[in-house]
């Protein structure tokens, strides 16, 4: 009996160590890019980030300097402009689309799902090319109208497979319960399967957050280089090239960038994993 335990002390003992080596390795950059943000120029540049155990000198200057830096400020309002409308309207047309696709009876409909499905594997650039004819064509470059589209049609596909298993799920009783005493399909959807699937859309808007906030190629080719809109991501990566401020301002910028979504994933990392195991597991 002695030897069992042990065995199955020393296999929880190496795993718990593997995942903190593993967190520790994940986490490292980012104690990093802090670190140096804090940082003097000087100091960052001749030496690197763990020498702020020997010389502790620390400076709020990189985060005035960031902030003082033109458009800085606009351009987190500017990813915020495009995150939240995106993640509203992601959720609303995937639960829309895996509801029609899961519950409610149609000729075509697996092709559909299948076909969503099978799309997914094609690389997303493919469609940037066309998409900016059709917006030019319209005259909706410059404007957060083609980013807010883009972003959404990325993830929808997804969304709905997410959205499909767990759906499928929910007893079919349950529904037509309500349909016998007469409620509505949309009725339906907003009073019963919205209300049973708080935790697989939370996890799909934090997901669909991080995409669009750390996004930069779209906003670059569909903002037609307007600096007034240009979000977060676009406004440092312009930092790196002209190098204005200097390396310290520069990971000072950064880490702004990084922040928010990191505070938000691990914040919410519960409802996060509860969400997409929810969507994984049918029955």
């Amino acid at each position: 009996m002695v030897v069992p335990k042990l065995k199955h002390l020393a296999g929880q003992v190496a795993l718990h160590g593997i995942v903190l080596a593993l967190c520790v390795i994940w986490f490292t950059p980012t104690l990093a890019l802090l670190v140096t943000s804090f940082r003097p120029e000087g100091g960052s540049v001749t030496s690197g980030w763990w020498h702020i155990l020997v010389d502790r000198q620390v400076v709020l200057d990189n985060y005035r300097a960031a902030f003082a830096s033109s458009g800085f400020a606009s351009s987190i309002v500017n990813s915020l402009t495009i995150a939240l409308p995106t993640v509203a309207g992601t959720i609303l047309f995937s639960a829309a689309g895996a509801f029609a696709l899961a519950q409610m009876r149609f000729r075509g409909r697996m092709a559909v799902f299948l076909s969503m499905v099978a799309l997914q594997v094609l690389p997303p650039q493919l469609t940037l090319v066309p998409m900016l004819k059709v917006f030019l064509a319209l005259g909706l470059t410059g404007t957060f109208v083609p980013v807010w589209l883009i972003e959404m049609g990325l993830t929808v596909p997804f969304g709905v497979f997410l959205l499909y298993g767990f759906f499928s799920s929910i007893p079919s009783d349950l529904l037509e319960a309500a349909r016998i005493d007469g409620a509505s399909e949309p009725t339906i959807f907003v009073k019963i399967i919205l209300p049973l699937s708080g935790s697989i859309l939370a996890s799909l808007a934090i997901l669909q957050f991080m995409i669009a906030w750390n996004h930069l190629l779209v906003p670059m080719i569909f903002l037609g280089g307007s600096e007034s809109l240009a979000p977060l991501t676009v406004r440092v990566a312009t930092m790196a090239q002209t190098e204005s401020g200097g390396q310290s301002v520069l990971t000072a910028a950064t880490f702004i960038s990084v922040v928010v979504p990191l505070l938000i994933l691990i914040s919410m990392q519960k409802y996060f994993v509860r969400g997409v195991l929810g969507g994984s597991v049918k029955g």
